[in-house]
Order: structure tokens, then C-alpha cells, then sequence
């Protein structure tokens, strides 16, 4: 019988254990600098170590630099005054005082700086860990030993997929929950996190990431209106009573909450304990646990922040990323996506968008409220497509096109929550001035029914404009200005219909390259020692990866694989091929590497290689010593 004996090689540094292993992969992990920079210096700034970035070489005076989503970025309909002037920038470097030397560059000398500073003791460059007390103590200055101070956080695991060393955390943070409601809090964020990755939104890359919930009790129950905060953790608030934005107050709370769970926060999530539509999307994730839109509002946010793309639905300002072509003679970031060879000129699908506004307006019984526009007259046919608060019955409400009643009848159950409506006409519409008119009939409903927003799209014949689910092409895309950009498919993502789960395969793409920029496929490399009944001594090599393809536990339609090489002084050994449990000779003095490929069908272009990853280790002692 074998006697194991199992000893563990970190992959994340170079060390020995017990004399008898060394396991060699990144000397040290990164440090991250984030400041937020402006027309008047810097208002935050924040350093500290953190996990792999595969984007950054460890070459000496070497550092990346990405741009943030802006601090405020409203769920729909034109952008916020609040983040024009404030630009976030995240730096990675393995040498910190290059990152200080970026932060002084952009925010002055530290004996000025007296905005919100957050960094571990241990990351302060020496010159200023001696003398931070005395530098950072001018009148009016915020004293760098004096951070703002993070809440009291008790801390739950809600879906974890491995370590946060090597893992992107999604965190909760409880706003507006007493203590009485820690139950509620926790099955409100697990509810969340299980809906968001069960279904096709996260569920592939699910075993990339880990969910948090963070609960600290507030004083008082629910969020804020009319521009007022309650008396809560991080004093969430709607700027008036319409189902629209929530806003934050307490920014140094949310910033120093997540800030003090280092790796366990990647990207936080501010939760306001309140049924209904509203949230914000920006540096913080905000939403509320509504039932009809609390995962749409996520989700769709999430996809900002994670995959770092801009909007697919008409009436934005902000088309860019993987789902965004800003002109047809531009380069095609979806071009290994398209359904038909990309013809020259490229051909875009016909479809034109005569009216769009997003009304946020409170509805009354007195006035109705319409919007006209012009038709060309040449479009096949229209549709209708609004959004609506505040009515929860049919009867309620009357909406008119050119004086045709369109039927509408609102979500089952959706109550006084927000919800989008699609209205088709497979006609075309005589060319000449329309009308589109909304009539509150329940004077009881007033300060509380909302047209949140409306527009008309017209679309060319069967020929012209394909809207078969799963084609991609070149679909138009009309911004607030009413400039066009283009978009991969008609309605098959999320980032344009806030009311599928799913996004296109151009953003799941992106979600996949950015997820492994910061997640290295290799999560560690146990070695140890077992001995035959004969004697003999074997070494074993156990490869432990991120549980996809075959390692998953539960398995994802689109087609997965990992390819497993391992070398020894160089040369591959074939024999072991694919195989993450090895035995090998007991020998000291040797070195052992192994090469790990991923594929999958949701990838087709890998440019960076991060669907590969290597490690490599050397065995300075047999185990029979």
C-alpha cells in the first residue's frame, strides 16, 4: 500500500518547503494605485497590494494604467453632471514607489494632498512611512495615519469559486437594513447572486468569481427621497419620488468598506433596501432588490463595469468596448462573430429611429402627454417601445398611436415597479406626422404613474433588416444626439434589452478577456512523496486548475477543454499529456514546467493569450532522503 505524504508549492511566490521544493510562478503580486484626478488635483486616492494583473510585465519601472467607469453613470438616458470633471484612473505596478511617483505627478506633493487617502501601512514608501505624521499634519490636511475609517462589516460568503488571490470578488454591501433585517439583507443578496449567475449572464465564468455579502445595521429603514438621505450606512437617496436614480452620499464609506476587504472586493455593489426600479452604475454599483428589476438593473451594470463596454440601446451617450463600431469603415470588433462574410461596403441592416425620449414625467389625469415625428414612409414596418412606473393596471392607463389605441396591458404583478414594453406593427407607417400620446385615467394614480421613456424604431423589409435571434451584423444604434453607431446583433444582449439574461457573444467575449486578465488558469501546484510497497520512492505532482471544462461540477452548453503539457528541463513529456495528477522519478536538482490551454466556444479571439498560462517549479531534494 502507498504512504502519500503531501506537501503544497504555492505558485504565487518562490519558496522551499521543507528544503524539499521550490515552486517558482510571480515573485510578488502587484500593488494598485487608484486616484481620482479633476480640474481642481486629486479628490481620492488609494494604494495598496493586490492580485495578478496579466496585463503588466515585472520589468523594473514598469506600470499600466486603465480608465475607470466615471463615479456617477446613470442607468438610462443621458449622462450626470456630477462625473465631468472627474476622471478615475487605476495603476499596476510590482515597484510601489513608481505608483507614488504617479500619484504626486497627478496630485501634488502629499504635504497638500487633502482629499481621502487609503493605503496599507506596509505600502507606504519609507521616506513617507517615517515621517507621514509630520508631512500629512498641515491645517486642513487629512493626516494620511487618519483614513477614512471603513464600517463595521460582518462579512458572508454567498457563491465561491476559489481564493480571492486569484478570483474577481462581487461584493454586497448592505444600505438601509436594521439590524433586524440582517436575515433580509442576506436573502435579498443571495437571491441576487444566484439569479446573475445561474442563468446565462455569469453562469459560464462563474467559476471565476466569488460573492460577498457585507452587512453593517443602519439606523433607519429603506433609502431616501427627495433628495434626502436617511440616517444609513452609506446614506442612499433617490433625488425625487420617480423610480429613476439612486444616489450615494457616504462615497468615503463605501470606498474605505471595500477597501478594508482587500481581495474579497473587486467590484462593490451599494444595495438600498427598497422594492422598487432605481439604482446607478459608475464606481459603485447601485441597486435596489426589486423583484421585476433588481438583476436587470445588475446585470446590465455589471457589464459596464466588468467588461468595460458602453450601451447598446438608442437614446446613450456612451458607445464604446467590444459591442460598439463607431463608423462601417472603422475595424470590426466583432468581425469573428458575423454571420456572413463582411461584404465591402459593409452592409448594415435598414432601420431608422424617428422619435426617442426619455420623458421622466410624472403623469396626470388632466393632460396627456404626446410626442409627434415625421415618417419617410419607406420602412416596412414600426415598433412602439416605452417603459412605464406607477400603473399596475390596465385600465389605468390608455396608450394612443394616431389615435389608435395600442392594447397595452402591463406585466402581471409588476405592480407600481418600473417595466418595458414592446408594442410591434407590421406595417408600414404613412410618411408624413405621427403621434404617440399617454393618458393617466386614475387621478388616484398621479405622483405615482411615470412615463419613463418612449421612442418609435422603424425597420426595413425581411431583406433589408435581418432580426432573426442569433444573426450578427451591423445593427444601428441611435444615440441621445441621434448619431448612429453600431451594435452586433438586433436584440440578443442584455446591454441592449435590459429584460434578457443574456448577453451577445461579443460582450460574453469580453467578459471572459477581462475576468482573465485578473485570474490566472493555474491555482496551484501541490507536490509530494509516496513510497511503493517495495520501497521505491515516486514523487507526485498534483495541477490544480480553475474548475472549467471538464473540472466544472456543473457542466455549460457551449463546449470547453483544457490542454495540459508538461515539461521536464525544457523537454516535454509527452506520456503525461492532459493529466493534472503526475508521478515522476524521485530525483533532486530538476526542473519541472507545466503549459495550460483553455478553450471554449464563447472565445474566438484570444489576442493577449490569456486562455493560456504557464507555471514552472524545481525539486531540490528526493523524497527517499
Amino acid at each position: 500500500m502507498n504512504k502519500p505524504t503531501i506537501m503544497r508549492a504555492s505558485i504565487w511566490a518562490l519558496f522551499s518547503l521543507v528544503g524539499l521544493v521550490k515552486a517558482v510562478f510571480s515573485p510578488a503580486r502587484p500593488f494598485e494605485l487608484v486616484l481620482h484626478h479633476g480640474d481642481n488635483g486629486c479628490s481620492f486616492l488609494s494604494l495598496h497590494e493586490t492580485q495578478l494583473h496579466r496585463g503588466l510585465k515585472d520589468i523594473p519601472g514598469r506600470y499600466i494604467v486603465e480608465h475607470l467607469p466615471p463615479t456617477h453613470a446613470p442607468l438610462d438616458g443621458g449622462h450626470d453632471s456630477r462625473s465631468d470633471t472627474v476622471e478615475r484612473l487605476r495603476f499596476f505596478s510590482y515597484d510601489k514607489e513608481v505608483l507614488w511617483t504617479q500619484a504626486r505627478r497627478l496630485c501634488g506633493h502629499e504635504s497638500l494632498w487633502q482629499h481621502p487617502v487609503l493605503f496599507d501601512e506596509n505600502d507606504v514608501p519609507g521616506q513617507l512611512s517615517n515621517r507621514a505624521q509630520e508631512v500629512l499634519s498641515v491645517p486642513g490636511s487629512r493626516n494620511m495615519a487618519a483614513q477614512p475609517p471603513a464600517p463595521p462589516l460582518t462579512i458572508e460568503p454567498l457563491i465561491i469559486s476559489g481564493n480571492s488571490s486569484n478570483r474577481v470578488d462581487l461584493v454586497f454591501f448592505s444600505d438601509g437594513y436594521t439590524e433586524e433585517e440582517y436575515s433580509k439583507f442576506l436573502e435579498d443578496a443571495r437571491r441576487l447572486a444566484q439569479d446573475i449567475s445561474s442563468n446565462k449572464t455569469f453562469n459560464t465564468v462563474k467559476p471565476l468569481l466569488n460573492f460577498w455579502a457585507a452587512f453593517t445595521a443602519s439606523q433607519e429603514s429603506g433609502i431616501g427621497v427627495g433628495g434626502k438621505p436617511k440616517d444609513t450606512v452609506f446614506g442612499l437617496y433617490r433625488d425625487g419620488t420617480e423610480l429613476r436614480g439612486v444616489y450615494y452620499s457616504k462615497p468615503d464609506a463605501a470606498r474605505a468598506a471595500c477597501f478594508s476587504m482587500g481581495d474579497k472586493c473587486d467590484y462593490p455593489i451599494l444595495m438600498g433596501n427598497d422594492p422598487l426600479y432605481g439604482g446607478l452604475g459608475g464606481e459603485f454599483t447601485v441597486i435596489t432588490p426589486s423583484l421585476a428589476n433588481g438583476a436587470l438593473v445588475l446585470r446590465h451594470e455589471l457589464g459596464h463595469s466588468v467588461i468595460d463596454v458602453g450601451e447598446e440601446y438608442d437614446g446613450g451617450y456612451a458607445y464604446f468596448g467590444v459591442n460598439a463600431l463607431q463608423a462601417v469603415n472603422a475595424s470590426l470588433p466583432w468581425k469573428q462573430w458575423l454571420s456572413e462574410p463582411l461584404a465591402d461596403p459593409p452592409r448594415v441592416e435598414r432601420s431608422v429611429m424617428p422619435m426617442q425620449n426619455y420623458a421622466w414625467t410624472m403623469l396626470n389625469a388632466s393632460h396627456s402627454w404626446s410626442a409627434s415625428f415625421n415618417s419617410s414612409g419607406t420602412y416596412d414596418r414600426y415598433l412602439v417601445r416605452f417603459s412605464l412606473s406607477g400603473v399596475p393596471a390596465k385600465e389605468a392607463l390608455s396608450v394612443e398611436f394616431d389615435g389608435e389605441d395600442l392594447g397595452w396591458v402591463p406585466r402581471e404583478d409588476i405592480g407600481v415597479d418600473r417595466w418595458h414594453y414592446d408594442i410591434h406593427r407590421h406595417e408600414t407607417l404613412d410618411e408624413g406626422a405621427h403621434e404617440v400620446k399617454f393618458s393617466l385615467n386614475d387621478e388616484g394614480l398621479e405622483g405615482t404613474a411615470q412615463l419613463c421613456s418612449v421612442e418609435i424604431l422603424e425597420f426595413g423589409t425581411g431583406e433589408e433588416f435581418n432580426s432573426t435571434s442569433g444573426y450578427y451584423g451591423l445593427f444601428p444604434t441611435f444615440s441621445e444626439q441621434n448619431e448612429t453607431t453600431y451594435r452586433p446583433t438586433n436584440e440578443d444582449c442584455l446591454m441592449r434589452i435590459v429584460t434578457t439574461p443574456n448577453f451577445c457573444s461579443a460582450c460574453a467575449e469580453g467578459l471572459w478577456m477581462s475576468l482573465l486578465k485578473r485570474v490566472h488558469l493555474i491555482d496551484d501546484i501541490y507536490t509530494g512523496c509516496t513510497q511503493a510497497a517495495s520501497g521505491e520512492w515516486k514523487r507526485t505532482i498534483h495541477l490544480e486548475l480553475v474548475p472549467l471544462a471538464q473540472f466544472r461540477d456543473v457542466p455549460v452548453t457551449p463546449k470547453e477543454s483544457y490542454k495540459v503539457v508538461w515539461s521536464k528541463e525544457g523537454k516535454t513529456l509527452s506520456e503525461l499529456t492532459n493529466k493534472t495528477n503526475v508521478e515522476v522519478e524521485d530525483e533532486a536538482g530538476v526542473t519541472y514546467g507545466v503549459s495550460v490551454e483553455f478553450a471554449t466556444e464563447e472565445v474566438r479571439m484570444d489576442k493577449e493569450g490569456l486562455l493560456k498560462a504557464s507555471g514552472e517549479f524545481s525539486l531540490h531534494s528526493r523524497c527517499s532522503v
